[in-house]
């Protein structure tokens, strides 16, 4: 009897394949800087961040997305990002 029962190729199994992927950021701090805050205007600590965005696949980082900076200020604790030029240009001590 033909059609009843079969699934696939393979003996009435059906043949399943899975993917684990997604999206991974890492936040590394790339240092301190001690200037004058655009939002507040004191002169305050400044931490300077990195994120970079990969894609994933099973869990392992493949493939770079984006890469952003950020700086945020330790007085009044806002953030605004910067450019990458900016970033490594900053005197990071």
């Amino acid at each position: 009897m033909a059609g009843s029962g079969d699934f696939s190729l393979l003996g009435g199994y059906w043949l399943a394949m899975f993917f684990i992927f997604g999206l991974r950021t890492k936040v590394a701090r790339s240092g301190v800087v001690q200037q004058v805050c655009r939002h507040c205007g004191n002169q305050a600590a400044q931490v300077i961040t990195r994120r970079s965005t990969k894609f994933t696949l099973f869990f392992i980082p493949l493939i770079p997305i984006r890469t952003r900076y950020a700086q945020q200020c330790t007085f009044c604790g806002a953030e605004y990002e910067i450019s990458r030029s900016d970033a490594e240009r900053l005197p990071v001590g």
